[in-house]
C-alpha cells in the first residue's frame, strides 16, 4: 500500500514541477493553469490522506492519469526545445502583445477543424508531418502512420539522412491536457469518499527479536579462519596492527540480515578462551531503539546479577548509572556485546532514541576510564555506517555467505532429520544441491527452507519447492528470509526505497557504476537536482552511498558497487508491480504483472523458439506503448533474436531509458524516431558490423545521457546536426566520436569533451565552435587541440 501511495505521490509531484516551468506560461494553449494546479494539489492531498489505508487498487487509475499528464507536458516541452533550436514560436510562450499568438492559434484551430477535430493520444495527437498537415487543410486526410514510415525510412540509412519534421498541434495539445485534468477531477471524489469509510491500516510491528548470549546453533559452519582471526583480536585487545594499547577497543561485526552475525558473536562469547580472558562479560540486545539510559541500566543490572547482588535498577539518573558502572569495572577486564545495532530509530521519540556518534560516545563514557587494558566491546550490525562509527582500535569483521561446500554441509543439517536413512538422503542430493545453489549460501535461507523439506522428504515435494522457490514466499515469523531482508527495506526513506527497487532491473552480480546508476535514476525522475549547488551526479553518488551505509550494496573493485544475490531477489519482489527483469532462456510471460512500466531482458546469443513465444505473450500482456524503461543486457549476433526484440518493442512511445543492441541496420524499433521523452540511450553493436549511428538520434531533444562505449560498428559518423542535443550532459564514447561534433559549443550542458580538432587545411573545425562549454568539469578532462603548428594538448583544470 505504501508503495502505491508513494509512487502516485511521486508522479503527481513531477507533474506539478513541470507545471511550474516557463513552458506552461503559454496563454495560447487556452488553459486555466490555476485550476489545473488546484486539481493536482487536491490529488496530492488525497494521496497523503491515503497513506496507511488499504485502497491501493483505487489509486491505479489516478497514477496512470498522472503518468499521462506528465507525458503530455513532456511532449509540449519537446516542441519548446525545438522552437529554441529553430528560432520558431510554435509552442513557445509569446511574451509580446499576443497578436502573433492569436494568429498562430487561429492557424492551428483551422487545421484542427478541417481535420474534423481528429487527434490521437500521446505524441501522435500533438504532431504531424508537414505533408500531413498540408493535406489535412485541403481535405486530403491521410493515416498518420504515413509520416512515421517516411521518417523511419531514413532512421537507419546513415548518419546524415534527411529527417522529416513533425509539426506542433496546439489545439490537440490543449484538448489533451484539458481531457486529462477532467479525468483526474472525476477520479478524485470517489477516492475522497472511500477514504472517509476506510479505517487506517494497523502498521506492522517494528519490534526486532530479542537475543541472548546462549548459543542457539551448536556448530558454527564455515567460519573457522575468520573466527580464529576475530578471536585473536579479542584476546589481544584489538591491537593486532596497532602500536597503541587501548584501555578499550571496539570491534564491529557487519553483514546483511540473516548472514549469521548473532550466531558468530554467540560462539565468540561462549568460547573457553574468551571466558578465561575476561573477568566480566555482558550481552546487551540493542535492536532498533537506541536509548542510552535504558541500555546503561541493562548493563548495570547485568553487573549486579553477576555479583549476586540481586538488585534490579529501575529508575536512576544517567550520571548515577555511569558512576556505578565505573566503580564496578574499575579494575576488571571486560567484554560487552551490543547485538543488532540499527542506525535508525522508528519509535515516536526518534529525536532522543536514534543511534548517532554522540549517543554512542555517551553510552561508552563509563567504560574508557578503567585501570585495565585490553577491554573489548563487540558490536553486531547490518549497517556499514554504524560499523564505521563505532570502530576503535580493531579491524572490522565482514561476514558474507558461506562457501559453497560449507553451505552444503549446513544445508544438509537443516534439510534432513537426524533419523532419516542415509540412502534416502542420497536420493535427494541432486535436487538438494540445485536448491542450495539457489539459496545463495545464506545461512538464514537454509534455516528458512529446512522445515519445508523435513515435512515431506520426497523427490516430488522437493522438486515443487525448487520450481516455485517457496522459501521466498514464506513471510511469517521473524526467522523467514523475506522478513529478515525486507525489514531493512521497510525502514528506508521512500526515495531510497525507489532507488533500491529499480536496481532490480540490472542482472545479478552487476557492477554498479556511480555515473551509470545516477543517469538512470535521473532519467526516470528519482533524482531531484533543483537545488543550486546540487548535481545529478552528486546526488546519485550520495544515494548509492546511503544504500551502502544501510547494507544494501557492497563496494567492489574500481569504485563499483555490487549487490548480494538475495538482496537482488528482494529488489525484484518489492518492485514486481513496476519492474520485470527477465532472462531470455528461463522466463514465463504469465509471471509478469500487466502493470509493469520498466522491463529489462538479459540475452545470450542463442535463439530459441520459446523465447519468441514468450515475447509474443508479453506484447499482449503488457502495455508496451507506456513502458518507461527497456534495457537489453548482453550482446548477440543472431538476427532472429534482434527481430524478436524489435517486433516486441515496435509500439514503444513513452520511454525514458533505452538500452539496446544493434546487429543490423534494422535492429531498432519502428517508433525509435518518436521517442521524444527519451533521456538515456545506450547503444551497443558487434565489432566491425556494418551499422551506423541512427540519424534520428539528433531529434531526441530531451536526451541527457548517450552511451556508445559498447559501439563496435564500422561507421563512426555522427549526424551533422548532432549538436541539437542541447540537453546532453554525458556523451560516453571513444574520443573519435567527441572530435566529430560540428559546433559542439551549442551543447552547453556537456560535462566532458575528450577531443576537438582545430581546423587545418580542410580538416577539423574553427576554434570558435567550442562556444561556451562552461560545464566541462574534472581534472581528467582534455581537449586535444591539433594546431597548424603541431599537436598541443590543453588540459583543463
Amino acid at each position: 500500500m505504501e508503495a502505491a501511495v508513494g509512487a502516485a505521490n511521486w508522479v503527481v509531484g513531477m507533474v506539478l514541477n513541470k507545471l511550474s516551468d516557463e513552458l506552461m506560461a503559454s496563454r495560447e494553449l487556452g488553459l486555466n493553469m490555476d485550476q489545473i494546479k488546484r486539481d493536482l494539489n487536491y490529488m496530492l492531498a488525497l494521496l497523503q490522506a491515503a497513506e496507511g489505508r488499504d485502497i491501493a487498487d483505487n489509486l491505479a487509475d489516478l497514477c496512470n492519469k498522472a503518468d499521462e499528464a506528465e507525458d503530455v507536458l513532456d511532449e509540449l516541452h519537446y516542441f519548446v526545445i525545438r522552437d529554441e533550436l529553430d528560432g520558431t514560436r510554435e509552442a513557445t510562450p509569446d511574451l509580446g502583445d499576443g497578436l502573433g499568438a492569436q494568429l498562430q492559434h487561429a492557424r492551428h484551430a483551422a487545421r484542427n477543424t478541417a481535420a474534423g477535430n481528429y487527434w490521437l493520444s500521446c505524441f501522435s495527437s500533438c504532431c504531424r508531418s508537414q505533408s500531413q498537415q498540408d493535406d489535412t487543410v485541403t481535405g486530403n486526410n491521410r493515416n498518420s502512420s504515413m509520416a512515421i514510415s517516411k521518417t523511419e525510412e531514413h532512421d537507419q540509412s546513415g548518419a546524415n539522412g534527411h529527417i522529416q519534421e513533425s509539426l506542433f498541434d496546439r489545439v490537440a495539445m490543449s484538448k489533451k491536457i484539458k481531457s486529462l485534468i477532467q479525468d483526474v477531477h472525476s477520479l478524485c471524489p470517489p477516492i475522497s469518499d472511500l477514504l472517509q469509510k476506510c479505517s487506517p491500516c494497523v502498521p506492522p510491528s517494528m519490534e526486532r527479536p530479542n537475543t541472548s548470549s546462549v548459543i542457539t546453533q551448536k556448530k558454527l559452519y564455515g567460519r573457522d579462519a575468520i573466527f580464529d582471526q576475530t578471536m585473536e583480536q579479542l584476546l589481544k585487545g584489538g591491537a593486532m596492527h596497532h602500536t597503541q594499547n587501548y584501555i578499550m577497543s571496539v570491534l564491529p561485526i557487519v553483514g546483511p540480515g540473516g548472514v549469521g552475525k548473532t550466531t558468530f558473536a554467540q560462539h565468540l562469547y561462549n568460547d573457553h578462551r574468551t571466558k578465561q580472558h575476561f573477568t566480566v562479560m555482558i550481552w546487551v540486545c540493542v535492536s532498533t531503539t537506541f536509548d542510552v539510559t535504558e541500555l546503561t541500566t541493562k548493563i548495570l543490572n547485568s553487573l549486579n546479577a553477576t555479583e549476586s547482588q540481586g538488585t534490579n535498577i529501575r529508575e536512576s539518573s544517567l550520571d548515577q548509572l555511569h558512576k556505578s558502572i565505573q566503580d564496578k569495572l574499575k579494575s576488571k577486564r571486560f567484554l560487552i556485546v551490543f547485538d543488532d545495532i540499527w542506525e535508525h530509530d522508528f519509535s515516536k521519540a526518534a529525536s532522543t532514541k536514534r543511534f548517532s556518534k554522540t549517543e554512542w560516545e555517551k553510552l561508552l563514557a563509563p567504560f574508557g576510564t578503567g585501570e585495565t587494558n585490553g577491554n573489548m566491546v563487540l558490536v553486531t550490525t547490518r549497517f556499514p555506517k554504524v560499523a564505521e562509527t563505532v570502530k576503535k582500535g580493531a579491524n572490522q569483521v565482514d561476514l558474507h555467505g558461506l562457501e559453497p561446500d560449507e553451505f552444503w554441509d549446513f544445508f544438509q543439517l537443516c534439510a534432513f532429520s537426524e533419523t532419516q536413512d542415509d540412502n534416502d538422503k542420497e536420493k535427494l542430493f541432486d535436487i538438494g544441491k540445485q536448491i542450495a545453489k539457489k539459496l545463495k549460501c545464506s545461512p538464514l535461507a537454509a534455516k528458512t527452507v529446512g522445515p519445508l523439506f523435513r515435512k515431506k522428504p520426497t523427490r516430488k515435494h522437493w522438486m515443487e519447492i525448487l520450481e516455485k522457490e517457496e522459501w521466498l514466499k514464506q513471510k511469517d515469523g521473524d526467522d523467514s528470509i523475506i522478513t529478515a531482508l525486507k525489514i531493512s527495506y521497510d525502514y528506508l526513506p521512500f526515495y531510497l526505497k525507489r532507488c533500491f527497487s529499480y536496481l532490480a532491473l540490472f542482472p545479478e552480480d552487476y557492477e554498479f557504476d556511480s555515473l551509470e546508476i545516477s543517469c538512470y535514476w535521473d532519467s526516470i525522475g528519482i533524482i531531484n537536482s533543483s537545488g543550486k549547488n546540487d548535481t545529478i551526479e552528486g546526488i546519485g553518488s550520495q544515494y548509492l552511498n546511503e544504500l551502502y551505509d544501510n547494507g544494501f550494496l557492497m563496494k567492489g573493485d574500481d569504485n563499483h558497487y555490487v549487490m548480494h544475490d538475495l538482496l537482488h531477489e528482494l529488489s525484484q519482489i518489492v518492485s514486481s508491480r513496476e519492474c520485470a527483469n527477465i532472462n531470455y532462456s528461463s522466463f514465463r510471460a504469465d509471471d509478469i504483472l500487466p502493470s509493469i512500466r520498466h522491463l529489462s531482458i538479459t540475452i545470450q546469443d542463442k535463439y530459441t523458439e520459446s523465447f519468441k513465444e514468450e515475447m509474443e505473450k508479453i506484447k499482449k500482456r503488457v502495455d508496451i506503448r507506456n513502458l518507461r524503461s527497456v534495457m537489453i543486457f548482453g550482446s548477440y549476433r543472431s538476427r532472429r533474436i534482434a527481430n524478436v526484440v524489435r517486433d516486441t518493442l515496435n509500439e514503444i512511445r513513452a520511454l525514458r531509458v533505452l538500452f539496446i543492441f544493434m546487429n543490423s541496420p534494422h535492429s531498432l524499433p519502428d517508433n525509435f524516431s518518436k521517442l521524444v521523452h527519451l533521456r538515456y540511450l545506450k547503444i551497443g553493436s558487434p565489432w566491425g558490423f556494418k551499422v551506423c549511428i541512427p540519424s534520428t538520434v539528433s531529434k531526441l531533444y530531451h536526451l541527457k545521457f548517450l552511451d556508445l562505449k559498447s559501439w563496435g560498428g564500422s561507421n563512426n559518423n555522427l549526424p551533422n546536426d548532432f549538436n541539437r542535443l542541447i540537453n546532453l550532459r554525458h556523451f560516453l564514447a571513444k574520443k573519435e566520436f567527441h572530435s566529430n561534433v560540428p559546433e559542439v559549443g551549442k551543447m552547453k550542458c556537456l560535462q566532458e569533451l575528450k577531443e576537438f580538432h582545430v581546423k587545418k587545411d580542410k580538416i577539423g573545425f574553427e576554434l570558435a565552435q567550442l562556444g561556451q562549454l562552461e560545464q566541462l568539469r574534472g581534472s581528467s578532462v582534455y581537449l586535444a587541440l591539433k594546431m597548424q603548428l603541431g599537436k598541443k594538448l590543453l588540459k583543463l583544470n
